[in-house]
């Protein structure tokens, strides 16, 4: 039986992630630069369910990168969870609408259908890495990235877009630049916040924080890297929220 070649591509980049093996005894403190996490687009809805004390209701739209397969809690939906639990005195509840191996397009037809039934004040979508592997045209996937998050806003949701994942291991397997260029765009163009995980994950990389060139598997190991990506994520919707010290922990 022959092997879809993109299949062997989504399981170097799963094992890409995996195959963790540290440079230095701790990264504990998940440092991130400044500019990394800087953005001008505000999260009004998530402001407003802090500010009148509702719970914060959050859906994230993800690929497989949003899971690790021995525990839920440990991936990095669970660790933003935990880690806004954390900073905020409200409740913080959190749900994952996983769409394998779906490129933006097929995402963006139901995106709203996915959420609707939760009416969250935040929708975190996690996409790229698919459309990449696919070598789908990336005007074709700016568009469909654009109409994904004029359908949540319209239905009364704020948007976080996540880029791609980093992994030197696959760099010359996918040519990222031009999802990560067009869903730039997409942000500025909709006023929607970019989380850019690609940037903050090779920062780490060149750091020595986490070498990602790294052969040995590691699960543990990859836990750590979802616990930062968690943690920093968690202060960048704080942050992008316009909160005052009162609505925090």
């Amino acid at each position: 039986m022959k092997s879809d070649p993109v299949t062997l591509l989504g399981l170097s980049l799963l094992v890409g992630l995996l195959a963790i093996a540290p440079a230095r005894a701790d990264p504990a403190s998940c440092d991130v630069p400044a500019y990394l996490l800087l953005t001008e687009s505000p999260l009004p809805k998530v402001e407003a369910a802090i500010k009148s004390g509702r719970p914060l209701d959050i859906v994230v739209v993800g690929s497989r990168s949003s899971s690790i397969a021995t525990s839920e809690a440990s991936a990095w939906p669970g660790r933003l969870q935990a880690s806004l639990k954390e900073r905020l005195k409200v409740p913080v509840n959190l749900s994952v609408e996983l769409q394998v191996k779906k490129t933006a397009e097929e995402v963006a037809t139901d995106i709203v259908k996915l959420v609707e039934g939760k009416k969250p004040a935040l929708v975190i979508w996690q996409t790229g890495t698919y459309d990449a592997m696919r070598s789908v045209d990336p005007e074709d996937f700016r568009t469909a990235v654009g109409d994904g998050a004029v359908a949540l806003q319209g239905a009364g949701a704020d948007v976080i877009l996540m880029n791609l994942q980093y992994s030197p291991r696959t760099e010359s397997m996918i040519s990222a630049s031009p999802y990560l260029d067009n869903m730039r765009v997409v942000a500025q163009e909709h006023e929607v916040p970019l989380f850019d995980r690609f940037a903050i994950m090779r920062h780490w990389s060149d750091q020595g924080d986490f070498d990602l060139f790294g052969a040995g598997h590691g699960l543990d190991l990859a836990k750590r890297v979802h616990d930062c990506i968690g943690r920093v994520l968690a202060k960048f919707v704080v942050d992008a929220a316009r909160l005052e010290p009162a609505q925090q922990n």
